[in-house]
């Protein structure tokens, strides 16, 4: 049984017809037409950023753009170029070439489109470009996601990146037409007005929220951050129907995950929507499986008052586009924050937390090209929350009494689907990626590898006798000969426990596996 398994899951613009706020109209998406079996798995793919400009063999210094100068080194490859920091240790502005997202794509469609229940996939530039170039390159990813998932009944649930959309303007007007197919017609003026939108990937019973993190994100400046007092900043707006959202969804008996581009750190955020987005996120923890962004905690802590963004733990995800130095501080920070989790599991309030995991990257850029494949439980009984529960309020002394401030109520079980294994409960994930990027040519292809799991070894087959009802988490033709028989532990670790014995430091070979497994065997994975 998990002890903990709140992944905090993933995955705006200004026009003049569409000052009004979003309406805060609860949505609701109507069957697919097309009925597939649930595999019981899904797909996170994040930051392709594929740049038609991309050449071979070109500079680091041009973004690959160029081949001058030719004496410069490394040069980029046919499939793009890892590992790449320039010499003051900031990251290289190359993105990934039309082959690797073409190759990575086709990969998808022959291994794993049969194998999968729906995709989330979040949008995002990293070189400044020009509004058309930025639309053509979502209409041709658009155009391949439908081709590969869409046309095999595949949900695909996209996000809006970090350089797209400030304010609600023109260009959510053109994302809502180059996504038509991907947004319910439920969900189409929202997503005009705001960027954000949800969809029921299994009708009634499963739900992926797509946020849009820009109008949270401190370096977007063109929005007020959430301030109490302003019901008219974008963030605020945003909040009020994810609550909806998720009051409707939990009355309904339904589980979310959440999905975003940029995570919700304290350095990522502003500190108003930090504390809202974690209010929100342990308010609705019996309903909320996991949010899709790295892997680090929410705390309830952070709701009391606005929190140092300093004192927090750094995100993931943009975090890896920082030079080497902080890369480095990155695990450190990260140890720290597991360091504060209280120490054993039996003075834990698994109520007071949740779980943030960010996927990496497609773009090489510094590491190695990856995704995801999360899989999850289709079979149990359903969790039927109590409708009425909340924070009991009784004994203002209490150790909890401080969520008496907080004014609605906060829902938190441990029988729901984010804390103990039954139906859609998140069992774990396997982590793809391509670790021969630089000696892959036009007439040798990179091959995708299995780089790790997270699930326990006896997890990864069926019990004595269990053939019958038993769902491989992973294809065992992907599985290495070493992991093909069922022998091992066979029961899970929670996520809490992997950051405590993290902190404590007394399994060296698990701090140098976590380590090599962050930093994907890069520099970074070997500096102490």
């Amino acid at each position: 049984m998990l002890e903990l398994k709140l992944l905090l899951f993933l995955l705006l613009t200004y026009a003049p017809d569409v000052l009004a706020a979003p309406s805060q109209v609860p949505i609701q998406v109507p069957e697919t037409s097309t009925k597939r079996r649930l595999q019981g798995r899904f797909l996170h793919i994040t930051d392709m950023h594929p740049d038609p400009y991309y050449k071979e063999d070109a500079s680091e210094k041009s973004a690959c753009h160029r081949r001058k100068p030719k004496k410069a080194r490394p040069r980029s490859g046919y499939y793009g170029m890892p590992y790449s920091q320039l010499t003051d240790g900031e990251n290289s502005n190359c993105d990934s070439p039309p082959t690797l997202t073409n190759f990575t794509l086709d990969y998808l469609d022959k291994e794993w489109s049969k194998e999968i229940d729906f995709v989330v996939h979040d949008s995002d530039r990293k070189r400044p470009r020009t509004t058309n170039e930025i639309y053509m390159l979502n209409r041709a990813m658009a155009r391949r996601m439908e081709e590969v998932f869409l046309s095999k009944g595949i949900p695909v649930i996209p996000s809006i990146g970090n350089n797209d959309v400030w304010r609600p303007n023109s260009v959510t007007s053109e994302f809502s037409s180059i996504w038509r197919n991907f947004v319910p017609f439920e969900s189409y003026q929202v997503f005009q007005r705001g960027g954000y939108f949800a969809v029921e990937v299994v009708p009634e019973q499963l739900a992926v929220v797509s946020l849009n993190t820009m109008y949270f994100y401190d370096s977007n400046k063109a929005v007020g951050g959430c301030e109490d007092g302003d019901p008219e900043d974008p963030g605020n707006l945003q909040f009020d129907w994810l609550e909806v959202q998720l009051d409707r969804f939990r009355r309904r008996g339904m589980q979310v995950w959440l999905s975003g581009h940029v995570p919700p750190s304290a350095a990522n955020f502003f500190p108003d929507c930090h504390v809202r987005y974690t209010e929100l996120s342990l308010q609705y923890q019996d309903t909320i499986l996991g949010h899709l962004y790295g892997f680090f905690f929410l705390d309830a802590e952070h709701v009391r008052s606005k929190p140092d963004k300093e004192a927090l733990t750094s995100g993931m995800h943009d975090e890896l586009r920082l030079g080497k130095k902080k890369h480095r501080q990155l695990y450190n920070t990260l140890l720290k924050d597991f360091d504060d989790l209280p120490k054993t599991k039996h003075n834990a309030s698994y109520d007071d937390y949740g779980v943030v995991n960010v996927s990496p990257s497609l773009v090489p850029n510094p590491y190695l090209p990856s995704f995801r494949i999360f899989t999850y439980n289709t079979t149990g009984a359903a969790y039927e929350p109590a409708l009425e529960s909340g924070a009991a309020c009784d004994d203002a002394s209490g150790r909890n009494a401080w969520r008496c401030d907080v004014a609605k109520p906060w829902h938190a079980s441990p029988d729901s689907p984010s804390r103990t294994n039954r139906l859609w409960t998140p069992l774990g994930y396997a982590q793809y990626y391509l670790p021969d990027l630089e000696s892959a040519n036009k007439k040798h292809a990179p091959k995708v590898k299995l780089e790790y799991l997270t699930f326990a070894r006896g997890a990864l087959h069926p019990p004595p006798g269990g053939e019958g009802g038993f769902r491989y988490p992973i294809p065992l033709r992907h599985l290495p000969r070493t992991l093909r028989n069922a022998t091992g532990e066979g029961a899970g670790r929670s996520w809490a426990g992997l950051g405590r014995r993290l902190a404590a430091g007394t399994e060296k070979a698990l701090r140098k596996r976590f380590r090599g497994f962050m930093y994907m065997g890069g520099d970074e994975a070997w500096v102490v």
